[in-house]
């Protein structure tokens, strides 16, 4: 039976496996969560808005007969990521994960690691700093507690709603980066501490190079802990996994 798989999309892996897709002849759908008001199109046929919980994805996948789940969320989507877990072992379906590998330290950098959203918070309870805040929109209100900061915010959108900072800016930008381009936002702005997910990849990672050249901290927020399930980091690991190759190799 000729696949028909559910891609999980919203990020930039996401864009290229359906670039390949199209390119290999393969059908499927991609679904977005529709939080950016300018997504990128697709050649699939795409779908936009959540499922309402892992029963929701479910019965998506026994109504369209989905025959393959591919989450290519952001990795810190982490209900989706969860949900569809449970809705592939509800469906009875294979699933796997297309994401990033996470960053590393490495000679040079000067990274605080902290467990979650709450602790980078914690960790901002400290004097007056100028924090370029790379947590995306969904989070922001979450930092209110420190309002002895400024705050550097990039996001996908202009906000819609009042920001909760007494002292802000607002870039509004879409990656890929440039370390050229952070380092002179960095300059600009008189950044002295960064805040960053864990997100991995190489669109976003310009500011934690330029934080390296700066010599400035950076607060590292880890990814959420998901179920185990099967993880790769390119494209054609995804449609290898898929039957599109010529060898048995797997995932």
């Amino acid at each position: 039976m000729r696949p028909n798989p559910l891609i999980l999309g919203g990020t930039t892996e996401a864009t290229a496996l359906c670039k390949a897709f199209s390119e290999a002849g393969q059908a499927g759908t991609v679904s977005l969560a529709g939080r950016v008001a300018r997504p990128i199109r697709h050649p699939l046929p795409q779908r936009v808005g959540g499922f309402g919980d892992a029963d929701g994805l479910t019965r998506y996948i026994t109504d369209h007969k989905i025959t393959h789940l591919i989450d290519a969320t952001h990795p810190f989507a982490a209900q989706m990521s969860l949900n569809a877990v449970l809705a592939s072992q509800a469906a009875k379906i294979p699933l796997i994960a297309l994401t990033r590998a996470p960053w590393h330290a490495e000679a040079g950098d000067n990274w605080a690691d902290v467990a979650d959203i709450p602790a980078a918070v914690a960790a901002l309870n400290m004097p007056q700093a100028r924090i370029m805040l790379a947590v995306g929109r969904m989070h922001l209100q979450d930092f209110a507690p420190n309002p002895q900061h400024f705050y550097l915010l990039r996001l996908v959108d202009a906000p819609d709603a009042p920001l909760p900072f007494a002292d802000h800016a607002v870039v509004v930008d879409r990656g890929p980066f440039t370390v050229q381009g952070d380092l002179a936002l960095m300059h600009q702005h008189q950044i002295t501490h960064v805040v960053s997910k864990n997100s991995g990849g190489t669109g976003a990672q310009a500011k934690l190079l330029a934080a390296r050249s700066l010599n400035l901290p950076v607060i590292m927020i880890n990814r959420p802990v998901l179920p185990p399930r099967p993880e790769v980091y390119n494209v054609a690991a995804v449609m290898a996994w898929l039957g599109h190759d010529n060898t048995d190799r797997g995932v």
